[in-house]
């Protein structure tokens, strides 16, 4: 018997894979978000390691933004991730969106990493 698979899961799933056959040892920026919050991290899925890691919880960035849950603050944290990324030497990076569109806040994230300098 099959198992239960949510849509959810399985586009993750469908977008990782692809990721994974694309990406040529390349790190990875993985995107979370909540209806609250948003979160990024880059992993080093070789070495199965979380090089640096960002969000809008932190407390720097809960004094600067009026909440976390909007577009300002998911460019914020994306400039915020690509600045700790170049101070740790990571300039070129793959981007999971993971189950989410590529719109809204998770764009405005990649759009701000971009800024920072990294290249994807």
């Amino acid at each position: 018997m099959a198992k239960d698979v949510s849509i959810e899961q399985r586009r993750k799933a469908r977008v990782r894979k692809a990721i994974r056959e694309r990406a040529y040892g390349r790190p990875r920026l993985s995107v979370f978000r909540s209806s609250k919050q948003i979160y990024a991290q880059i992993i080093d899925d070789e070495n199965g390691q979380t090089l640096v890691a960002a969000s809008s919880i932190e407390k720097a960035n809960r004094e600067a933004l009026k909440t976390g849950a909007n577009v300002e603050a998911a460019k914020t944290v994306g400039k915020l991730l690509a600045e700790r990324a170049t101070a740790k030497g990571v300039t070129e990076v793959v981007f999971d969106r993971g189950a989410y569109m590529y719109h809204g806040r998770v764009k405005a994230l990649a759009d701000g990493a971009r800024e920072g300098g990294l290249q994807f």
